[in-house]
């Protein structure tokens, strides 16, 4: 398969409170610091995977999670992968669409996606340049609290597979109970 990535989010590890590494390394975003080039894959509400591509020095958070893009190659498998898609533009429209028509999943944690081997079983190409004006910015999708200001969401101006904007909303928990309280 072959993708051209249209939308991307970046995260500056230990700097950024939107950051899976934000606390601080853990064995789930371990890949995350480092070394560049490789994929930061995690498993996100349950049921869905995210890929991120790692880009500091080693030692050092930060990735770019690829939020969307246009199946250019195998687009047949992709289909079968993602049989509610009822357009080609939906086949990886949102980071888990896109994971799923890729068919990444944990086993890609860590791989080196800049290897040049065609064996590999994920990698990123070169793509062609895009002009300054084609490109967008805006606050990451779903990052509230501190991080939510910043604008490192990137994606290409009117493309139709980029997901849409969605702002951060907190969660309704319910308030715990006191001792000795029971619910109605």
């Amino acid at each position: 398969m072959r993708l051209r990535i249209t939308e991307v989010e970046a995260y500056a590890g230990e700097a950024d409170p939107g950051s899976h590494a934000y606390r601080g390394r853990t064995e789930r975003n371990a890949s995350m610091f480092g070394p560049p080039g490789h994929a930061y894959v995690y498993f996100i509400y349950g049921m869905w995977y995210s890929l991120n591509l790692v880009c500091g020095p080693e030692g050092q958070a930060s990735g770019v999670l690829i939020r969307a893009g246009e199946v250019l190659e195998g687009v047949e498998q992709a289909r079968r992968r993602r049989p509610k898609a009822r357009k080609d533009a939906e086949l990886a429209k949102g980071p888990a669409r896109l994971a799923t028509a890729l068919a990444v999943d944990r086993e890609l944690n860590g791989a080196d996606v800049c290897s040049h081997d065609d064996t590999a079983p994920l990698g990123v190409l070169e793509g062609r340049p895009q002009k300054h004006d084609a490109i967008r910015s805006g606050p990451r999708t779903g990052v509230g609290g501190e991080g939510a200001h910043h604008p490192w969401r990137f994606w290409l101006a009117d493309d139709p597979t980029v997901s849409p904007y969605r702002p951060h909303k907190p969660r309704n928990r319910r308030p715990a109970l006191d001792a000795g309280r029971t619910t109605p």
